[in-house]
Parts: structure tokens; C-alpha cells; sequence
């Protein structure tokens, strides 16, 4: 890791300021070069940008797609898979891509509709083809990117509980699969936040998308959209800590800045899920949190798949 925030330090110092664009790149990209030898990356070999000739040519939008294409194959830890994690700052809400970077079929899991130009760009920049827009939940603090991501990118396909009665494309049971390329997202469902909360296992990689059913030493309020303590104590026990404790578990949020756990860590460390069922409840009932900003705007909306326009819903 040492070794890692050197090379980092030093090939954002040496770029010239005209190479802004690959700068973004190297922050965008970061976990990744790691595995990249930087005098590679300088002198430009196996195409890879440079900084020779301060860049004045390959920063150019050719260069720079087909730059993000090659690190994009990088990010993933057996390097077989892309995996993003990205963040809106208003609602601290965590959007997930994932794809097959042969097959190019890619799926996004809770966009946020202020942020959809940032991910269609990402998508578009590495080629993929996104397959569908999952949501864990209907949200109570922010407005879903699905609606928007369908107008522009008619081909995706919408996915959601079935038991949120929000309308989707495909509307998703316990036992499902999700299948993008050569990989498959196991579908749970994980109520207790609200009637329709899902989590979604990608077994093969051992991740978990757990929405709002457990954050990082934390868990999603129960106190409104039928949310029921007695329920998401039963399945995050039942759900999601029946699944390996190595299991990376990816929330909606973090609002400390966080960016994932793991089942073994939220078993032991967790300071309401550890409790039993009764405490947790007690806890939950005493928690006085107050009236979501954004929820009289953002649960109409989503019910209808996100469309920002309401009336459009109806056409």
C-alpha cells in the first residue's frame, strides 16, 4: 500500500497541468495502479498514455476512452470483472456498475438521478452495454436515476421488488437471477426497512449489495414505508449473515465515509444487530430520527420508476 501511494504521489506531481484530463483519470482510477508499473504508464508503452510531449495530442477524447477502457479490465481483483463504486454527496448514496468486460453486458444497482449523466459517461467510456438498473428499495431520500437512465438508454431494462409494488420492467422474487456476461447476481429479499427491500449476492465474487437492510455498523431506520424492526432483524440474520462472514457487503449508504464490511466484522462489531432481537427493537423504537427531507418528493417518484415528471408517468 506504501509502495502504492508513492507511485500515486509521484505520477500526479510529474504530469504536466495540460494533462488534466488523465489526472482525473489516475484519482478516478487509483485502486488499480497498483498494478501498473509507473514507468510504463510515462513512457506511454503498450499504449498507455504519457506525459512526452505534455500530452498535447493524447489527452484527446480517442486517447482518453480507450486509456479508461484499458484500466477498466484492471478493476477488478481477478481482473475477469469491472466493478465501480460511486458516490452522490447530497444523499450519501453509493450507485454500483458492474460488468463482464468480454461480453461487455454491464448493470447498474441504485442510481440517483442527478448523477445519471456521470454514470452513462462511465458506461459509454468503457464500451459496455448496460443491461439493467436494479434498485435495492423504493427510496425515501433521493430520487432513483432509472427512469432517466431508461429514457436515454432505451435498451436497459428496470428491476425492483415485487413486493414494493413500484413499477419496473422486471419485477424481482426471492431465489432470482440476475445474469449480465458470464456472471449472476442472486436476488434476497431482506425486508424490514420497507416491504421491498432486496439484496443482491454475487456469489462469484463474494460481494453482497445490501441497500439499506444493514449499513457499516449501522442498519436502515424502520420507522416509515411499512419498515418493521421485528422483520430486518430476521433478515439480515437469516439473509444476510447466513452467507460467508468473508462476504464483502456493499450498503446504499455511509455517511461517515466508509465504503464496505464484511459479515464477520458487522457479527461482531455492529452495534444493533449484535443485540437480541428485543434489544434491537427497543433500540430501533428509540431512535427519534427525524422526517426524511427529500421523502414526499422522492417515494412518488420512485414508485413510477423514478420519472422525475410525475404527469409523465401517466402518458
Amino acid at each position: 500500500m506504501a509502495y502504492f501511494m508513492q507511485v500515486r504521489s509521484f505520477l500526479c506531481r510529474t504530469l504536466p497541468k495540460c494533462a488534466g484530463p488523465l489526472r482525473c483519470e489516475i484519482r478516478l482510477f487509483s485502486g488499480t495502479l497498483s498494478t501498473l508499473d509507473p514507468v510504463t504508464l510515462l513512457e506511454g508503452k503498450k499504449g498507455y498514455p504519457s506525459c512526452k510531449s505534455c500530452l498535447e495530442k493524447k489527452c484527446k477524447q480517442a486517447q482518453k476512452i480507450k486509456f479508461t477502457r484499458k484500466m477498466s479490465a484492471l478493476a477488478g481483483r481477478d481482473n475477469d470483472y469491472i466493478f465501480r463504486q460511486l458516490l452522490e454527496y447530497t444523499t450519501f448514496t453509493y450507485t454500483y456498475i458492474l460488468a463482464d468486460p468480454e461480453s461487455k453486458e454491464a448493470i447498474i444497482i441504485d442510481p440517483v438521478i442527478e448523477m445519471v449523466n456521470r454514470d452513462i459517461k462511465i458506461i459509454e467510456d468503457m464500451g459496455l452495454n448496460l443491461k439493467y438498473a436494479l434498485n435495492t428499495h423504493v427510496h425515501a431520500d433521493h430520487v432513483t436515476g432509472t427512469g432517466e437512465i431508461k429514457k436515454k438508454l432505451p435498451n436497459c431494462k428496470s428491476m425492483i421488488s415485487k413486493y414494493s409494488k413500484a413499477k419496473a420492467d422486471i419485477p424481482l422474487s426471492e431465489g432470482d437471477k440476475i445474469k449480465f456476461g458470464k456472471f449472476e447476481l442472486e436476488v434476497r429479499s431482506t425486508p424490514g426497512h420497507t416491504d421491498g427491500c432486496l439484496t443482491y449476492v454475487w456469489h462469484q465474487k463474494n460481494m453482497a449489495f445490501t441497500g439499506d437492510a444493514i449499513l457499516i455498523r449501522g442498519c436502515g431506520r424502520t420507522d416509515f414505508q411499512q419498515g418493521s424492526s421485528e422483520r430486518l432483524y430476521d433478515s439480515v440474520h437469516n439473509k444476510i449473515f447466513s452467507l460467508p462472514l468473508n462476504f464483502s457487503l456493499y450498503p446504499a449508504h455511509d455517511y461517515p465515509g466508509q465504503t464496505f464490511t464484511t459479515g464477520e466484522e458487522e457479527k461482531n462489531l455492529n452495534p444493533r444487530l449484535t443485540k437480541t432481537k428485543e434489544e434491537f427493537v427497543k433500540i430501533m423504537k428509540e431512535l427519534n430520527l427525524p422526517y426524511p427531507k427529500q421523502i414526499d418528493r422522492a417515494v412518488p417518484a420512485n414508485m413510477v420508476c423514478g420519472i422525475f415528471e410525475l404527469k409523465d408517468a401517466k402518458n
